[in-house]
């Protein structure tokens, strides 16, 4: 059965990117700019991306220019994008738009990854959606040595700590790798 993990890297105060959606700071980060494979999620076979995340990637590395760039991150993986806009299509990328809530969006999600893990990449408020549906199974944060004053927030939802189960805490390179299984509500541990 696929896992849904939400995997990334934040700011040791809980922001994913600035104000501008850059991650200028991430890619300052020793290691930042090309991560550690323990620092990825092994066996994502779908990924699962918001507009702006999605519109970010493309521009960054002048993907509609370079298309054979969407494979350096994306690899062949089906990647749905939740949007209401109509978006370009690298060339060569299986990239499936949905839009609506997360709960219309799982089978096909599900059906596409089959055992493999499904990788909600971003935003975090997209990740709070698959939190609220009751679908997300795991947070995997790569928590790094910076700061910001203001952004796109980790994880926009109150969750109290009945909620997350620290699975592990790690160092790698300069991150602080943290994973946590959510726990289903009305479950205890």
């Amino acid at each position: 059965m696929a896992r849904i993990i939400f995997d990334t890297a934040a700011t040791i105060n809980g922001w994913i990117a600035d104000e501008h959606d850059s991650l200028a700071w991430l890619f300052a980060v020793p290691g930042g700019d090309t991560p550690d494979p323990g620092l990825l999620p092994a066996d994502a076979a779908v990924m699962v991306e918001g507009r702006t995340t999605y519109e970010w990637v493309l521009r960054e590395s002048d993907i509609l220019a370079h298309p054979e760039k969407w494979q350096e991150f994306h690899g062949t993986r089906p990647t749905f994008v939740f949007t209401h806009r109509e978006l370009p299509v690298p060339e060569g990328a299986d990239i499936r738009f949905v839009s609506g809530s997360v709960q219309d969006a799982l089978p096909a999600i599900c059906e596409a990854a089959g055992d493999g893990d499904i990788w909600v990449v971003g935003g975090g408020d997209l990740a709070g959606q698959f939190f609220d549906a009751g679908a997300l199974d795991e947070l995997a944060l790569s928590i790094a040595p910076a700061a910001l004053t203001g952004g796109a927030p980790l994880f926009p939802r109150t969750v109290g700590p009945d909620r997350l189960r620290l699975e592990s805490a790690t160092a790698i390179g300069q991150f602080a790798r943290l994973r946590y299984s959510v726990v289903s509500s009305g479950t205890s541990s």
